[in-house]
């Protein structure tokens, strides 16, 4: 799609943010009362809602492992979301790519080693999209994850970095991502910035790719520091000890 330069101006953007700058974000941890662990994300104009059950008995049994548990995941759009979800329900091509994605990323981070045979789900639910929706559902997923007391070796965050009137931008809107020249979205883990996953849509330069990693690792711990607040916000000091406790592994 054609780039339009009316999407950077003067160095702001069509929202009026700077190109370093992220949408405004909050995040609430356990919001779900019958899920073992849950999440709450607004990021911009998205709303994301994550779940996570577990462990529990691997079913079916065929797919268990003896060696470490099995983690599912489903990301869902809700077809009140966007106009382009409007009448659409149930998994499609994207979603059904973005759960796989989502999963592999988690994957690196839950001790799955210590429940064998055993099954943690993951789902994630978008109620109103902006873009950056996966971005958004692995955040919430990763605090999620932590409030259903499931032992993980990092928090996980993501963000999308592109390429808008010709300069690289951070956390891309909907009509920064359809009508920019390029995106690409990058999940990482707080401590050590190890990148689980990476996905590129258009062309970027190695220079400019270098330049978006650098922009989301800083944004990566500005969401931290929510991720960690909203775990705070529940379990007061209680969180802070298996916080330090990930972070010392």
């Amino acid at each position: 799609m054609e780039e339009i330069d009316e999407l950077l101006v003067n160095g702001k953007r069509v929202d009026g943010r700077r190109v370093d700058e992220l949408r405004p974000l909050k995040i609430k941890a356990h919001v779900l009362n019958s899920a073992d662990g849950s999440a709450y994300v607004e990021w911009g104009n998205n709303k994301v809602i994550a779940g996570v059950f577990g462990p529990t008995q691997c079913l079916p049994y065929h797919i268990a492992s003896p060696l470490k548990a099995v983690i599912r995941t489903q990301y869902l759009m809700a077809p009140f979301s966007s106009p382009e979800e409007h009448g659409r329900s149930g998994p499609n091509r994207r979603s059904i790519e973005i759960s796989k994605v989502m999963r592999e990323a988690l994957e690196h981070v839950v001790m799955v080693e210590k429940f064998p045979r055993a099954m943690i789900e993951v789902y994630v639910y978008v109620l109103q999209a902006d873009g950056g929706t996966r971005c958004a559902a692995t955040t919430a997923a990763s605090v999620a994850l932590a409030d259903a007391g499931l032992p993980m070796r990092d928090m996980v965050a993501a963000v999308a970095v592109g390429k808008v009137g010709g300069e690289m931008v951070l956390d891309l809107n909907y009509i920064e991502d359809s009508k920019g020249s390029a995106d690409m979205a990058l999940a990482m883990t707080h401590r050590n910035k190890d990148i689980l996953l990476m996905q590129m849509e258009g062309i970027l330069t190695k220079e400019e790719v270098m330049k978006g990693v650098e922009m989301a690792k800083n944004a990566i711990d500005k969401i931290h520091e929510l991720q960690v607040k909203a775990l705070k916000d529940v379990y007061g000091s209680e969180i802070e000890e298996n916080l330090s406790y990930m972070l010392e592994m």
